[in-house]
């Protein structure tokens, strides 16, 4: 049996067109007011969108990057996690047909076509009226195989504007307008430098989130949609079947914690999903909290936005200095990004220096423009706890943060094929059994990474373990001695 989900692409023609902002307001449209379950998507390696995704829909958001993943592991992952709603709502990224060449390779719409899809474009409406049909016209024509199946207007000024707007489009690109969405002064949804900022620093999420989908339930024709979702084509895939729980060998799960703050919040499902399916035990930890890391075998430390809680994250001497006794024991840690950054000695922003973990013996500075965007191509060049040398892996980074102290002659862990990292063509450092990077990789790509990091965190119980073994036998035999020593007189 094949696939036949509704689903339904969210694109644009730019980014900052508006798409996110109606992605998010018919995930929760959909959800409060037709009772649907949801599932949602981003496309690209976005985290930000995908939270507010995930918060609107009331699960998580999932990611579909044709760069990073190759198309059966896209199309595996799509349906399995599909097949749990009613329909799949998937917001692209920048214009319809941007991607990394001319030919738009991996771009929406040739995700689109992969997972045969209809299109409803989001467009900003600002300052033009008929120019609007040759715009949509332009992306019909561009490739006859996307199948652009409706109309969003946003940014419209009146009830003029949208009479010009909706006759234009209708009469020469004969596709509908769904939706028309009008000017806003008030901006419920603040941006930063990564985009909008992040659901978790949020002071009014909720009370944004009620108010788009209000919005968007009086404004855009969410049955309609809806019917747009269903005459989705049959994919090419098999629905998947009903499948029985993964049996683990008998030893106790391997207990991994996730370092998840406000700080420290960028987290693919899939990566800790994946973590899961190997049988692993996920321990959520706060890095404000003063207190010592609980017992874990391993350790992930996600991206995020350390420099806007540096003053918590310096002050935390107990949870730093317990994570420190604990790394110099041997216990895995993975970090990306923001993770890099904390295992520092120090990060330096607005001319204030804070202490951070010392792990890797060099400073962090934070700058005004971005250091590293984009993906990277890594080869494993040296050895580490969870890759062999010669594996090639696929990323992506956006920091603005840059490491002062190495240089190339440094024994990082990846040559960069694409990309910046740490210094240019060069990513990865280790310590122990710690690697920490720039690059952020996803688990659907890089489908040995989750199995790699749960048999560190097997490896280390088991060597903790033999120690404590060792260490009692040893206490036993100073006891017996002792003993008979005080038998014999």
């Amino acid at each position: 049996m094949l696939f036949r989900k509704p689903r339904l692409v969210i694109a644009a023609l730019r980014g900052g067109s508006g798409k996110t902002i109606v992605s998010m307001g018919l995930a929760a449209a959909w959800r409060a007011n037709l009772g649907l379950q949801v599932i949602p998507f981003k496309k690209g390696p976005d985290y930000i969108d995908a939270g507010w995704l995930a918060m609107a829909a009331g699960r998580p958001c999932y990611n579909l990057d044709p760069f990073l993943m190759d198309p059966d592991a896209m199309l595996r992952s799509f349906v399995n996690r599909s097949n749990k709603g009613d329909l799949s709502l998937i917001e692209g990224n920048r214009g319809l047909y941007d991607g990394v060449d001319v030919q738009g390779s991996f771009s929406t719409g040739e995700l689109s076509k992969l997972f045969r899809a209809p299109v409803i474009l989001v467009l900003d409406a600002t300052k033009m009226t008929r120019t609007a049909a040759a715009l949509v016209l332009g992306c019909q024509h561009l490739d006859p195989k996307v199948n652009i199946a409706g109309v969003i207007l946003n940014q419209v000024a009146g009830k003029r504007h949208e009479k010009v707007l909706r006759g234009a489009i209708e009469r020469y690109c004969d596709v509908p307008v769904m939706g028309v969405i009008p000017k806003e002064k008030k901006n419920f949804f603040p941006e930063r430098h990564l985009g909008l900022v992040p659901p978790q620093e949020s002071k009014n999420a909720s009370n944004a989130l009620e108010f788009i989908a209000a919005k968007i339930n009086d404004c855009v024709d969410l049955k309609g949609l809806w019917q747009v979702a269903e005459k989705a084509e049959p994919l090419g895939w098999p629905a998947p079947l009903a499948l029985e729980p993964k049996r683990f060998q008998a030893h106790r799960p391997a207990v991994i914690g996730v370092v998840r703050d406000s700080a420290f919040q960028f987290y693919y499902p899939e990566n800790l999903e994946a973590l899961q399916e190997q049988g692993a035990i996920l321990v959520e930890i706060s890095s404000f909290e003063n207190s010592p890391l609980p017992h874990v075998d391993a350790l992930y430390i996600g991206g995020g936005f350390p420099e806007t809680h540096l003053e918590i994250l310096a002050g935390n001497t107990v949870f730093r200095e317990s994570l420190k006794t604990e790394i110099n024991a041997g216990l895995p840690v993975y970090a990306e990004c923001g993770g890099l950054m904390f295992l520092c000695r120090k990060i330096a922003y607005h001319e204030k220096t804070f202490p951070m973990m010392g792990i890797f013996p060099f400073d962090v500075v934070l700058e005004e423009k971005p250091q590293g965007h984009g993906y990277t191509l890594l080869e494993c060049v040296n050895d580490n706890p969870y890759f062999a040398k010669g594996t090639s892996l696929k990323g992506h980074e956006f920091h603005y943060s840059r490491i002062i102290g190495p240089d190339p002659s440094f024994p990082f862990i990846f040559r960069l094929k694409k990309g910046h990292g740490i210094v240019a063509g060069w990513d990865g450092m280790c310590y122990k059994n710690v690697l920490a990077s720039y690059s952020h990789i996803h688990a659907v790509g890089n489908e040995h990474w989750a199995k790699a990091m749960v048999n560190a965190a097997l490896c280390h119980r088991k060597e903790r373990m033999g120690e404590i073994l060792a260490h009692k036998a040893d206490a036993e035999r100073s006891m017996s001695g002792t003993h008979e020593y005080l038998t014999a007189y």
